[in-house]
């Protein structure tokens, strides 16, 4: 690998930001792009205003949530970070599973009055199936019952995660001012309008004592990664801030340690130090785990390198479509991607060529004509599927694919008229398309267009977008359950066929047929005898009734 390419690897970070519903990840993302110079105003998930970068949807605007999960590249300072802010509903929780599976480190933000709920215990899982290094961030303790001693708690007791506060808050609720930071030892203050200015002080009188004493369970925690360390802290020796911070790096890496940040995204309290800790401890593409992948041929595993001298491997895995065609998603793990190059669908074996490429910035997006291996970006016009894998002229592997869940609600829709339904068709095939986690099926008897997906919330969404994006006129309403007559006693039945035919030398047939119908069982058997009725018939006779039985 050439040394350029090597020092961009070196100061790049894919992260993503995962939460519980209203933990503050698109407040966050704001705050992060803010100090770096992505956007130079601040805009609100609720309230007035634009609305927040990364909720570009009308929908996301108007109902102050995340719906898809949207990318954006900034910098601060010398490091290009790649972010991927995710919904945090569970009806979404698809969007946050792909996001991991692409990403080399994560930050998982908790409400600092409600600590771990529900979906972070989901978030968790995802991030351990990915093997994804993380730091949390607790967030919110400017609200009233902020503790972020129970966050920390909750992340060791539910999580079974080895959390160390890294800092301490100055002041909770109303009075939160800022935090200790417990490697330094220096109280940091965010002043200005946006916190933009970082003011650093000596620790306040009152809290000495806990911050000393927070700073030794720190550094045990982290001397379990330092043999060295852990010797000095035996005889007492003062630490060095360089070798803190390698072993707290070791740890996060090796996904024993999860160190924590506190702070408030949305009174701009905490977020410069949390974007400090990502560039020292979350591991850039070079030293994340190698992916793995299948080879097509031999069905051997193999392990991908982040150098862009070696065949190309990227994947897809993410679908929008917009005006202009499919958008999609892409995590380039080895070699490189240029516009015109020729690429090879592991899955379908098509060839295609490389056309338009493009960085996005939440739905804005800049033309690009080279992306990297460690590289996240988007290719424009691409036919593939979500999950799929190109490679590059001497390589054919796969990239393990995405873990879907189950769909768990179903709701019937339909056109109100032909012209509607076929508008309705179009918006459910390009959702499918988009989303592994939404199904459609037909209900064979009632006739009903089924959707299936992961909540109420879901499937409205989706309805809602029929009506907007694709102007679908469409009736919702719960799925029919098909009532079935069935024979429940003996009853016998009696029947003349009878079959006239005119014409010379033809045959007149009349047949004489009693059914006795027994419950339940629907057995069909045959007591005819004498051949009063031709065999052939038979079998038709016993089709019918065993149409019939299924039906009711």
């Amino acid at each position: 690998m050439n040394p350029a390419s090597q020092k961009v690897l070196e100061n790049t970070r894919n992260i993503g930001i995962s939460a519980h519903i209203d933990s503050g990840k698109t407040t966050l993302t704001e705050r992060v792009l803010f100090y770096a110079g992505k956007i130079h105003k601040i805009e609100e998930v609720r309230g007035g205003g634009a609305g927040a970068t990364m909720d570009h949807m009308e929908l996301e605007k108007e109902k102050g949530i995340t719906i898809t999960s949207a990318a954006t590249t900034c910098n601060s300072l010398t490091t290009k970070i790649n972010i991927i802010d995710t919904p945090g509903h569970v009806d979404f929780t698809v969007e946050v599973e792909r996001s991991l599976r692409v990403l080399d480190g994560a930050i998982m933000i908790l409400c600092g009055v409600a600590g771990i709920q529900s979906q972070s215990i989901t978030v968790d899982r995802q991030m351990k199936r990915y093997r994804v290094p993380r730091l949390a961030f607790i967030n919110k303790l400017d609200r009233m019952g902020a503790n972020p001693h129970n966050g920390i708690k909750g992340i060791r007791d539910i999580l079974d995660l080895n959390a160390v506060a890294m800092q301490l808050p100055i002041g909770l609720e109303e009075n939160h001012k800022g935090v200790v930071d417990l490697i330094t030892m220096k109280a940091i203050y965010f002043d200005g309008e946006h916190g933009d200015d970082l003011r650093f002080e000596e620790i306040p009188d009152e809290m000495k004592s806990d911050a000393e004493s927070y700073r030794a369970e720190m550094l045990e925690a982290v001397s379990m990664f330092d043999d060295q360390m852990m010797e000095d802290l035996l005889e007492e020796k003062e630490i060095a801030e360089e070798s803190i911070h390698a072993a707290v790096k070791i740890g996060v890496h090796s996904l024993e340690l999860c160190p924590v940040y506190m702070g408030s995204a949305f009174k701009n309290k905490g977020v410069q130090s949390l974007l400090d800790a990502v560039i020292s401890y979350l591991p850039s593409p070079l030293e994340a785990a190698s992916t793995k992948a299948t080879d097509i041929k031999t069905d051997e595993e193999v392990l991908l390198s982040c150098d862009p001298d070696k065949p190309t491997v990227a994947m897809a895995f993410k679908l929008t479509e917009e005006q202009f065609g499919q958008l999609t998603y892409t995590r380039v793990y080895q070699g490189k991607l240029s516009k015109g190059d020729q690429v090879t669908n592991s899955r379908t074996a098509n060839k295609m060529r490389v056309g338009r490429m493009v960085r996005m910035h939440s739905n804005d997006r800049e033309n690009i004509d080279v992306a990297e291996a460690g590289d996240i970006i988007a290719m424009v016009g691409v036919d593939c599927a979500s999950g799929d894998t190109f490679c590059g002229e001497g390589i054919r592997v796969s990239c393990e694919s995405i873990f879907v869940p189950d769909a768990v609600i179903s709701l019937a829709v339909k056109g109100k008229d032909n012209e509607q339904h076929m508008k309705m068709s179009k918006a459910l095939g390009r959702f499918m398309r988009e989303d592994p986690t939404f199904h459609v099926s037909s209900d064979e008897e009632s006739g009903d267009t089924i959707i299936s997906g992961m909540g109420e919330l879901h499937l409205d969404i989706y309805i809602e977008r029929m009506r907007r994006e694709f102007e679908a006129d469409v009736i919702v309403g719960a799925p029919q359950v098909n009532y079935r007559e069935a024979i429940t006693t003996a009853a016998d039945y009696d029947y003349l066929h009878k079959k006239q035919t005119g014409g010379s030398g033809q045959l007149g047939v009349r047949g004489d047929l009693r059914i006795s119908g027994h419950p339940v069982d629907g057995n069909f058997e045959n007591k005819i005898f004498g051949g009063s009725i031709p065999s052939e018939h038979i079998g038709a006779c016993e089709k019918g009734f065993k149409d019939v039985m299924v039906k009711g």
